[in-house]
């Protein structure tokens, strides 16, 4: 039932071109809003121009959902810091592979929403995730981690922060709407399953093994 719903979606509601590089995140139709929505998932971001949400489910990882509002042009990231024995907090003054990681991820989504057309100064930010949801010892601080890393980042580049909900200790299903601005946010205070501590677990071993060594800059 679900694959022939998934069929009539198609064919009564044909998806919007997306800009190049995005071809392989996942767009569905989600018939409570009416919308084409696009879901990422831990290590990714999405950009459009077109009247679509972008979906995420937070743990650790934090979320930074960016606009041009004058143009309607805007998207979200998912990411997380890779863990290390180095001090937690991440000095942004001498980047180390924790936060070149972070600094690449949020260039990726400015510089693309830039790229076709935004402008710094008309860049609105919404922040969210960085439960403590992750359990060990070496575990127990990367929300922290994140949530201070993205505080950090927001400061030093003068971004425009309209609205965060960050920290604390529940995971996040954020819903984004790039084109109003909008955010729908879920805090699960109970969760049924592991598949977010699984996701995120898996990509914390990815990124520990290949760090991000980023050379692109902030258009001005």
């Amino acid at each position: 039932m679900i694959a022939v719903n998934r069929l009539e979606d198609e064919r009564n509601h044909p998806k919007a071109i997306c800009f190049e590089g995005f071809e392989q995140i996942n767009r569905y139709w989600d018939r409570r809003n009416e919308i084409h929505a696009a879901k990422i998932l831990p290590g990714e971001f999405y950009v459009t121009k077109h009247n679509e949400a972008i979906v995420t489910v937070l743990g650790s990882c934090v979320s930074a959902c960016i606009r041009d509002k004058d143009i309607q042009i805007g998207g979200m990231n998912h990411f997380m810091l890779p863990g290390g024995k180095e001090d937690n907090r991440v000095m942004l003054d001498k980047v180390g592979n924790a936060a070149r990681y972070g600094n690449f991820a949020m260039e990726q989504l400015i510089n693309t929403i830039l790229s076709h057309g935004g402008k710094r100064e008309n860049l609105e930010v919404k922040l969210f995730g960085g439960g403590k949801v992750l359990n060990g010892m070496d575990q127990i601080d990367i929300g922290d981690k994140n949530v201070s890393f993205i505080r950090g980042y927001i400061i030093l580049e003068g971004l425009k922060v309209l609205a965060q909900d960050l920290g604390d200790v529940y995971p996040r299903k954020v819903m984004y709407f790039p084109r109003t601005g909008k955010v729908w946010l879920k805090k699960l205070h109970k969760v049924d399953n592991e598949t977010i501590v699984k996701r995120e677990k898996r990509y914390k071993v990815k990124i520990q093994h290949q760090p991000v060594e980023s050379d692109i800059e902030l258009f001005d």
